[in-house]
C-alpha cells in the first residue's frame, strides 16, 4: 500500500490523486480545423468533381433501380401479369445509357460542339413528328413518338432539353466577345429555345415547358446576362405559365385543388394527398422496401412521378435526406466544374446541365411535399422512364466529359497518357528475360 510524504507524494514519487495517462489517452481529440483541412484536401485533388459526379450518379441509379421495382411491382402485376416487367425494362434503358454515358465522356469538346448542331436540329424534327400520325398521347399529352413498339416508343422534349443545353453553350460560347450587346445575347439562342419550348408546351407538357425555359434563363445568368434581360424573361416567364393555367381546364382544377386540400379528394386532389400520407406514413425510418401501402393501387404514377413518395414511405426520413444530399452533392460538383473550367463550352454546358437536373428535382420534389401544383416532371435517374434515363445518362457523360476538362484533372490526364508502360518480364527457367514476351 502506497504511503503519503509530507509532500503529498506517494512513496513511488508521484503526487497524490494525479492519475498517469498512456496510449491513445494522452492525445487530443482529431479537432476541427484539421478535419476541415482533410476535407478540404480531399476536393483539392484533379478529379474530384469527377469521382463526385460519378459516385452521386451511380448511388441515385442503384435507389432508382430499387424503387422502380418496389413501386411498380403491383401494378406491373395487375396490369400485364409480371411484377418485374417495368424493371427489366428500366435495366435495359439504364444498359443503353451507361453505354451513351462511357461513349460521350470520351468525347472532346471540339466533338461535342459540332454534335450539337445536329442534336438541336434532330430535336426539332422529332417534336414536329409529334404532331403527325407517329405522335401518341400519353396521360392527355401528345409526347410520344410511336416507332412499332411501346419499347422503342421516345419522348422527344427529354432529349431536347440536352440538345438545347450543348448548342447553347457552344452558340454562347463563339459569341462571348459579343453578349454583351443584347441582341448578340439573346439572338439565335433565345428565338430557337422558344421554338423548342412551344412545340413541347403545345404538346400539353406543360411541366417540362417550365422546366426547358428555366433551364434557358439559367444559361443566360450563367454567361452574365444583365439583370434587366434576365427581370424581363422573368415577367415574361410569369405571364406565361398564368396563361398555361388559365387556357387549360385540366390546370385550372389542378391550381384549384392546389390551393384548398380538402377540396374533390376522391379526383383532383387525390395524387397529392395520396403522396402525402404515404410520405407521413414512413416516420424516421420508413416502413421497409418492398412495405408501402399507397403504390397499392392508392397512388397513381407511383413509379414515374411520385416515386420519391414511395421512397419516404419505405425509407422514412433518414433515406429521404440520402437522396436528398445525392442530389445536393451533383449539383455540388456541376457548380464546381462550371467554375473551375477555363474553356467557357465547357463552363457554360455544365451550368446549363447543372441547372437542368437541379431545378427539375426541386419541381418534382415540391409537387410531392404539395408545394406546387401536379406537374408531369419526373424525378432525375430515380423515376422510371427510358427516354427520360437514357437522356438524363446523356447529360451526365457530358458532365464527366467537362469535369475531365477541368485544367487540374486535363493535366493529370495528360501526365498519366505520357507515362511509359512498364516493360513485361518473362521468367524462362532460371532466368530472367525483359522487354518482348517472345520465348
Amino acid at each position: 500500500m502506497a504511503t503519503l510524504t509530507p509532500q503529498g507524494q506517494t512513496a513511488s514519487g508521484h503526487r497524490a490523486g494525479s492519475v498517469r495517462r498512456s496510449g491513445t489517452a494522452t492525445r487530443r481529440p482529431t479537432s476541427t480545423i484539421a478535419v476541415l483541412r482533410w476535407l478540404r484536401a480531399v476536393l483539392d485533388r484533379p478529379l474530384t468533381s469527377y469521382h463526385l459526379v460519378l459516385g452521386s450518379v451511380a448511388l441515385l441509379l442503384i435507389v432508382g433501380v430499387m424503387m422502380v421495382l418496389s413501386a411498380s411491382s403491383v401494378n406491373a402485376y395487375l396490369t400485364v401479369g409480371d411484377s418485374y416487367f417495368y424493371v427489366k425494362r428500366q435495366l435495359i434503358f439504364l444498359g443503353v445509357g451507361l453505354l451513351g454515358v462511357f461513349v460521350i465522356m470520351r468525347l472532346p469538346p471540339s466533338t461535342l460542339r459540332l454534335l450539337s448542331w445536329f442534336g438541336v436540329a434532330l430535336a426539332a424534327i422529332l417534336l414536329i413528328l409529334t404532331y403527325t400520325p407517329l405522335g401518341i398521347s400519353v396521360n392527355g399529352n401528345r409526347n410520344w413518338l410511336f416507332l412499332g413498339s411501346s419499347l422503342f416508343s421516345i419522348q422527344p422534349a427529354e432529349f431536347a432539353k440536352l440538345a438545347m443545353i450543348v448548342w447553347g453553350a457552344d452558340l454562347l460560347a463563339r459569341k462571348y466577345r459579343l453578349l454583351d450587346q443584347p441582341k448578340h445575347l439573346l439572338v439565335p439562342f433565345l428565338p430557337v429555345s422558344a421554338v423548342l419550348i412551344l412545340l413541347v408546351l403545345f404538346q400539353g407538357d406543360a411541366g417540362t415547358a417550365v422546366v426547358m425555359a428555366v433551364i434557358a434563363a439559367s444559361m443566360l445568368w450563367v454567361v452574365g446576362a444583365p439583370l434587366r434581360v434576365l427581370m424581363a424573361l422573368a415577367s415574361a416567364g410569369v405571364a406565361g405559365v398564368v396563361a398555361i393555367f388559365v387556357t387549360s381546364p385540366v390546370r385550372m382544377r389542378r391550381l384549384a385543388a392546389f390551393l384548398d386540400p380538402s377540396l374533390d379528394l376522391t379526383g383532383a386532389n387525390h395524387q397529392a394527398s395520396a403522396g402525402m400520407f404515404a410520405i407521413a406514413s414512413g416516420g424516421w425510418w420508413g416502413v421497409g422496401l418492398g412495405a408501402s401501402r399507397q403504390k397499392w393501387g392508392s397512388l397513381p404514377e407511383a413509379h414515374t412521378d411520385f416515386i420519391f413518395a414511395v421512397l419516404g414511405e419505405e425509407f422514412g426520413l433518414f433515406g429521404s435526406l440520402v437522396v436528398l444530399a445525392m442530389i445536393g452533392i451533383l449539383g455540388y460538383a456541376g457548380i464546381r466544374i462550371a467554375t473551375h473550367a477555363d474553356d467557357l463550352f465547357v463552363r457554360y454546358a455544365a451550368g446549363g446541365i447543372t441547372a437542368w437536373f437541379m431545378v427539375q428535382a426541386l419541381i418534382n420534389l415540391a409537387v410531392v411535399l404539395r408545394l406546387l401544383p401536379i406537374a408531369g416532371v419526373p424525378l432525375p435517374l430515380v423515376s422510371y422512364g427510358g427516354s427520360a434515363l437514357i437522356a438524363n445518362l446523356a447529360a451526365v457523360g457530358v458532365l464527366l466529359a467537362c469535369s475531365r476538362r477541368e485544367p487540374e484533372a486535363r493535366k493529370l490526364l495528360a501526365r498519366k497518357a505520357m507515362r511509359p508502360q512498364p516493360r513485361m518480364t518473362t521468367v524462362v527457367g532460371s532466368r530472367t528475360r525483359q522487354g518482348s514476351t517472345r520465348s
